[in-house]
């Protein structure tokens, strides 16, 4: 299953296309645990030209075929867009696994 996060994007006040930054998920199963450097697996983009609010999302195939394969359990999901210089690291919502 795929997990998808709506996104846009601005840079100095115009819309700026994400899709060539990687970007990376962590799923943290507590609020208070801040991801490491080995917790954070490959994500990729979509885009929809008629998404006016969120024209881009970030996914990531979670999973036993997927590249994050988690446990029963609610997990705090992060996104991380490398970019240069910035490297934003946003808490974009929860995930239930059941």
């Amino acid at each position: 299953m795929y997990v998808f996060i709506p996104f846009a994007a601005t840079q100095s006040g115009l819309p700026y296309n994400p899709t060539r930054d990687p970007v990376q998920f962590a799923f943290m199963p507590t609020a208070t645990q801040v991801p490491q450097d080995t917790d954070w697996v490959a994500g990729s983009w979509d885009t929809d030209p008629a998404g006016v609010i969120y024209p881009y999302s970030a996914k990531c195939l979670v999973g036993p075929a997927g590249t994050a394969d988690l446990g029963i359990g609610t997990y705090i999901i992060y996104v991380k867009v490398t970019d240069n210089p910035e490297i934003p690291v946003l808490i974009v919502g929860q995930l239930q696994v059941s």
